[in-house]
């Protein structure tokens, strides 16, 4: 047997189902038994007493009866397990999705895409057959035979004896089984997580692998992939066809021994007909519960492996969030500054910080500028702000509150950010629109689609707003998905503006087109932005040079010129470039 431990601790919490399911099967096993008992007297009164039909018609009665209930009470140990296991999963899937969230998106990118979704969909709908199968065997396989020997050792000892001397083989074998099994589900299962997201991330980058001629050599590897994942599942049913074999074999072996030995007592006139056909009906539904027990042991392994995968995800350390703080409200931002207190991070493993102490002032109401080489920790800095990860030292405080007693949901509901690439759902132009404030009005829509020019291009579409825009806003060029971004950023009118290089990757003309955009978004707000073109960084009035994880240079366009060093070296660069 194998009872994952983390596993069971969520039966506890929703038992009543199983309990009631346990229950259903173990009447229903009683019904078995009074079954036998009435099929054994009707047909020793039939064939052996020579009784009249009419005294046999209450027997029948019982013996329907008892059908009828042992069928109703399967139904309803079938229908609670299956209740109990419903309830499990989606308390699950909401535990994983719940988690995942709150992990944030440096956790998403840290994992392949593929293995999180398998984990979260396949996964979880694989503990299907460990709790509404596996999990109640365990009680009827070990329910069942006793009331069974209970039923037979008044009538017949000796076979009791011989069925309680066989039974513990079916165990003993499972287990031997059962270990190699689970080990090799345990591998099959990990072989599909990794086909699964080698698949996903080889059609995400389809094109980029046409245009390197290297489209057939990755078709050669998913037909590898998929080969050993083929071997492994055979191999997976190789063992569970041998347990079953097995476990056939105890079985059969150990009621043919009662037959024999009930013949010979038959013969001898040590027992009677009707007890001697009684225990014969029992004998193969006592081996019934443990044999199946083996099948369901096997059904319920991938679930087992899957869980490793889930719990991996659960046990994952969480920022820390308290939620007994207020609610806060729009007039902090603008009255209070950012304070950056020695703020130090490091990615899991990397020996280097990503940033490293430290210490600065976002003013509020203006435009503080970050600016610095790849790799600088400007990301870092920003992710910190948004609360995408925590500080390993340090914090940020407002008002001399750490932002991390804040609320999440209330600190990122005073927020607008607009990436450098922002993600768009295959939905309608609306309803991407939408994300930043679902409740708007079609004035609010319509003033916004006019602030960030997309009032012309929306007019140019064959159903307007109710344009489906594909997967990742594929029917979007990169212009027009930067002006969703600020659309969304325009209806939330959120205190607080985090622009993280929107214009990086858009050339001169477009860059014009959408900086009168900016520039309307930023006024009257705490704007921090990532930038490398000169015009957004003069305009700011708080410009902070980084290098290497730590501050090199802080203030005005003119005090760094003056300064000199990587911002007057990069200026004069661009300022080269665009001559």
């Amino acid at each position: 047997m194998n009872i994952d431990r983390r596993l069971f601790q969520l039966i506890k919490k929703e038992r009543a189902p199983f309990i009631l399911s346990i229950i259903s099967g173990s009447i229903a096993s009683g019904m078995l038994i009074a079954q036998a008992f009435y099929l054994s007297k009707i047909i020793d009164g039939a064939f052996i007493q020579k009784s009249a039909i009419n005294n046999l018609i209450p027997l029948f009665g019982f013996f329907g009866l008892f059908s009828i209930l042992r069928m109703l009470f399967n139904w309803s140990s079938q229908t609670e397990a299956n209740r109990g296991t419903l309830t499990i999963r989606k308390k699950l899937f909401t535990l994983l999705t719940e988690k995942v969230g709150l992990l944030g998106p440096i956790y998403t990118r840290s994992v392949q895409s593929g293995k999180l979704s398998t984990t979260l969909l396949k996964g979880v709908e694989a503990l299907d057959a460990y709790y509404s199968q596996y999990i109640p065997q365990i009680f009827f396989a070990l329910f069942t035979p006793l009331l069974i020997v209970a039923a037979i050792f008044p009538d017949d000892w000796i076979s009791g004896v011989i069925l309680l001397a066989t039974a513990p083989l079916i165990p003993l074998f499972m287990i031997l089984i059962g270990k190699s099994a689970s080990a090799m589900t345990e591998k099959q299962w990990k072989t599909m997580s990794r086909m699964s997201g080698y698949f996903l991330d080889v059609l995400q980058g389809l094109p980029t692998l046409k245009l390197f001629a290297q489209s057939r050599e990755q078709r050669k590897s998913i037909e590898e992939s998929g080969e050993n994942f083929r071997q492994a599942t055979m191999r997976v049913l190789k063992v569970a066809f041998l347990s079953s074999l097995t476990l056939e074999l105890v079985g059969t072996i150990g009621t043919a021994v009662i037959a024999v030995g009930i013949g010979l007592r038959i013969m001898k006139g040590q027992i009677g007909f009707q007890p001697a056909l009684f225990v014969l009906l029992l004998t193969p539904d006592f081996y019934l519960p443990l044999r199946q027990l083996g099948t369901k042991f096997h059904a319920g392994m991938e679930g087992v492996s899957a869980s490793k995968e889930i719990f991996a995800i659960l046990e994952q350390p969480a920022p820390l969030h308290s939620p007994g703080v207020p609610a806060i409200q729009a007039e902090p931002f603008v009255r209070y500054p950012l304070i950056l207190n020695n703020l130090s991070y490091s990615y899991p493993g990397s020996e280097v910080a990503a940033i490293d102490n430290i210490t600065a002032t976002i003013a509020a109401g203006k435009t503080t500028a970050i600016i610095g080489p790849s790799g600088a920790g400007k990301s870092t800095l920003i992710n910190l702000l948004l609360r995408f990860q925590e500080p390993a030292s340090g914090s940020i405080t407002m008002n001399g509150r750490p932002i991390h007693e804040i609320p999440l949901e209330e600190w990122h509901r005073e927020i607008s950010w607009v990436p450098q690439h922002p993600y768009l759902f295959n939905a309608t132009l609306k309803e991407n629109i939408l994300l930043g404030r679902a409740d708007a009005s079609e004035k609010e829509i319509s003033d916004t689609l006019e602030k960030t020019g997309l009032l012309s291009f929306v007019r140019t579409l064959p159903n307007g707003l109710e344009t489906m825009i594909g997967e990742q806003g594929s029917r979007l060029s990169g212009g027009e998905a930067q002006r969703v971004a600020l659309a969304r950023a325009f209806l939330k009118n959120a205190p607080l503006l985090v622009l993280d290089e929107p214009t990086s990757h858009t050339d001169p003309e477009l860059e014009a087109a959408l900086r009168s955009s900016i520039l309307e978004l930023m006024k009257g707000r705490t704007t921090v932005v990532i930038a490398h073109r000169l015009e957004t960084i003069m305009r700011a009035e708080q410009i902070i040079v980084v290098s290497k994880g730590r501050i090199t240079g802080k203030g005005t366009h003119d005090e760094l010129i003056e300064a000199g060093g990587f911002y007057r070296d990069a200026l004069k660069l661009q300022q080269e470039e665009c001559v």
